[in-house]
């Protein structure tokens, strides 16, 4: 998704809706949910990885073609998110990006918390305890400028 601004935008970076997001677990059935910064969505896919460790540190993935790529499309107008979401086999995943991995850290885990609360109800003090007991923090990336880390839920974390 391009940012609500003019002019040209890279495709190098993550951002806050969406661009280069090259995280491990964003595969088949995975549910990725952004932010619509601008009229219309105007949504672009590409950047296929055959594999990739966690903390992408150089532009050197093994990249793939991507022939055959099955997206569906559906507009949540009651979801009001800042930042990337997903909902993969995993658990649920939350994003940071900034230039400070401490920063991209803390985002990736505010967004944990904000979800933690809406699926479960749990107060903010009580997701921030639970989540040294059951969120994942990784380094989705390092190469690219902006620095990515996504926090993880495993599905089996709470029993709802």
């Amino acid at each position: 998704m391009p940012p609500n601004e003019p002019g040209i935008h890279s495709t190098i970076s993550p951002r806050f809706c969406g661009g280069n997001i090259d995280c491990k677990e964003l595969v088949e059935g995975s549910i990725l949910y952004l932010p619509i910064p601008v009229p219309g969505g105007m949504f672009s896919v590409g950047d296929g990885h055959a594999l990739q460790g966690d903390g992408e540190v150089s532009t050197q993935a093994i990249e793939c073609p991507m022939d055959v790529v099955d997206l569906t499309f559906t507009l949540i107008d009651d979801l009001n998110i800042s930042m990337p979401r997903a909902n993969t086999p995993a658990g649920w995943i939350t994003f940071g990006f900034h230039e400070d991995l401490d920063e991209a850290c803390f985002i990736a885990l505010e967004g944990m918390l904000d979800l933690v609360e809406e699926l479960y109800g749990y107060s903010r003090k009580e997701a921030y305890t639970l989540a040294s007991l059951t969120v994942n923090m990784r380094i989705t990336q390092i190469v690219n400028g902006t620095k990515g880390v996504h926090a993880i839920l495993p599905h089996d974390s709470f029993i709802n």
